[in-house]
């Protein structure tokens, strides 16, 4: 137990499946892992296909389905079994709080929404110029939101998209990352001089691994014996198609990996390049690779360009561009010095990131929320604001 906290019993939603590989799965198994250091109470309720792998703090929300969802596949569990899991264990949970992630996604979050009674805090991690999903279910989700009794939002564009379809306001709270757990990593073994890394679902076309292709000739005319490691799960044989077959042997897919051999992999490798397109709202691998020490490459987006501060803490290159992400990691390749100088500025950045720091915010809120009457006012904006600009407080009765 925590003796310095009026909150003891944290339950946490995760919409999605624990099974897959995700920044909102990494944000909840890392929220709750900190949490439980700190001696909360915490149990999370998640969608899966294994129950028998969960880790002691997660419960079996059920085998999820793959539907499409803010412009992905998206592994949700929904129904009648569903709903009573989540009633289920909301009654035993007895919790202070309950912490919603993506509040309305069609899965286990809604649910919960709709079944919770006391205090819950929900995080908007998502970011759309235009939710179809929200905009035509936009009753739907004003009934879910209507008991949240603290909002949070992980960017300034997660925050917007809430904005602009829900109403309201948000704490603007970063994605945290455990910097510790990637330091000192031993690395994979993997053919090959130097390497360059890409992680997420490969069949996504917003994570950008065409442009990557794309730019591979480039690439390899300048640094032959380069090897492109691809890790995220989806179909390999039909990128492998799209690779000139001069190009074949410079391709390595990894397949879905382990959260502790991404960890190694982001070690191992020279760069790490997110070439996505779209529809992110923060970039947790981002922090992820400066954390594991490793030079950042990624498209413009302002998402990014956020996290790598404008290019000070990482590289940008023009989203979509195959030409200037092949020249921008040309020079990186060919520039041991400027990626040491990325890296060092990027060990700072990322500590504004590291949820020793950002778990305090996030406790802030639940005792906020646990205290009937109480206001979201400019003391509490003071004490939750203090490290990271630009947060805007909903001052409203809780």
């Amino acid at each position: 137990m925590n003796p310095d906290s009026t909150v003891q019993r944290v339950g946490i939603v995760c919409p999605y499946s624990w099974d897959v590989p995700g920044g909102v799965r990494s944000h909840v198994a890392d929220l709750a892992a900190t949490l439980i250091e700190r001696g909360y109470l915490v149990s999370v309720l998640a969608p899966t296909d294994e129950p028998e792998f969960l880790p002691d703090f997660v419960a079996d929300g059920g085998a999820p389905i793959a539907v499409p969802y803010n412009g992905s596949i998206a592994r949700l569990s929904f129904g009648i079994k569903a709903t009573r899991r989540v009633r289920q264990w909301i009654r035993e949970g007895n919790f202070d709080v309950v912490h919603i992630h993506e509040p309305v996604a069609p899965s286990l979050s809604l649910l919960a929404c709709w079944a919770g009674q006391g205090p819950m805090v929900a995080t908007w991690h998502s970011s759309s110029d235009r939710s179809r999903i929200l905009s035509a279910g936009y009753y739907i989700a004003q009934t879910a939101m209507e008991k949240i009794r603290g909002r949070i939002a992980v960017s300034e564009q997660a925050r917007k998209t809430l904005v602009e379809h829900l109403g309201g306001d948000a704490v603007l709270i970063p994605n945290g990352v455990r910097v510790s757990d990637f330091r000192d990593q031993e690395t994979v073994s993997v053919a090959g001089s130097q390497s360059i890394l890409f992680l997420g679902r490969i069949d996504e076309p917003r994570k950008g691994l065409d442009v990557l292709i794309g730019a591979a000739p480039a690439i390899i005319r300048e640094f032959p014996d380069l090897k492109f490691l691809i890790a995220g799960p989806g179909d390999s044989d039909s990128f492998r198609e799209r690779i000139p077959e001069e190009l074949q042997n410079n391709f390595e897919f990894l397949g879905s990996v382990s959260d502790e051999d991404k960890r190694r992999v982001l070690a191992h490798c020279e760069v790490y390049i997110a070439p996505h397109t779209g529809g992110e709202s923060f970039g947790i691998v981002l922090a992820e690779a400066m954390a594991a020490g490793t030079p950042v490459l990624a498209s413009n987006l302002p998402a990014f360009d956020r996290v790598l501060q404008g290019g000070s803490s990482g590289m940008l290159f023009t989203n979509g561009d195959c030409d200037d992400l092949a020249l921008k990691c040309n020079d990186l390749l060919a520039n041991p010095e400027m990626r040491k100088e990325l890296v060092a500025r990027a060990s700072e950045r990322v500590l504004d990131f590291d949820w020793s720091t950002v778990v305090d915010d996030v406790v802030a809120v639940y005792e906020a929320v646990h205290m009937p009457g109480e206001k979201v006012t400019e003391d509490f904006r003071g004490q939750v604001v203090g490290r990271f600009a630009g947060r805007v407080v909903k001052e409203e009765a809780l």
